[in-house]
C-alpha cells in the first residue's frame, strides 16, 4: 500500500512539474494556447501571472518530492502538500473550470487517501 501511495504522490508531483512548464515556459506557445484555450493576445496579457502561478505549482511539486525523500518520516509533509493541491484544485474548479477538479484535485485526493491508509 505504501508503495502505491508513493507512486501516486510522485504522479501528482510530476503533474505539477508539467503545470509549471506549461505556465512558465509554454503559456504563449502553441501547446499552452491550446491547453488553456486562449488567444495569443490573451496569453500575452496574462503571461506574468501565469508564470507566477507556474512557480507555485513548482513549490507544490517540490514539497511532494521532499515528502517522498523523507521516507516514512515524510507522511505529514505529503499530507500537507496534498491538501494544498486539493484546495487549489477545488478553487480552480470553482473559479476557472470543472476540468481542474479531475486533473488536479482528484489525483491528489486519491493519493491522500492512500498515504493516510498506508
Amino acid at each position: 500500500m505504501k508503495l502505491l501511495a508513493d507512486i501516486l504522490v510522485a504522479v501528482v508531483a510530476l503533474l505539477h512539474v508539467y503545470f509549471l512548464v506549461l505556465e512558465m515556459f509554454l503559456w504563449d506557445k502553441p501547446l499552452g494556447l491550446k491547453t488553456f484555450r486562449q488567444s495569443a493576445a490573451e496569453a500575452a496579457a496574462s503571461k506574468v501571472l501565469a508564470a507566477n502561478q507556474g512557480l507555485y505549482n513548482g513549490f507544490l511539486a517540490a514539497g511532494l518530492f521532499w515528502g517522498l525523500s523523507l521516507g516514512s518520516a515524510g507522511t505529514s509533509v505529503k499530507v500537507f502538500f496534498l491538501c494544498c493541491v486539493i484546495v487549489a484544485g477545488v478553487y480552480g474548479a470553482a473559479t476557472v473550470g470543472r476540468k481542474i477538479l479531475f486533473v488536479q484535485a482528484l489525483p491528489a485526493a486519491l493519493a491522500l487517501v492512500l498515504v493516510l491508509a498506508a
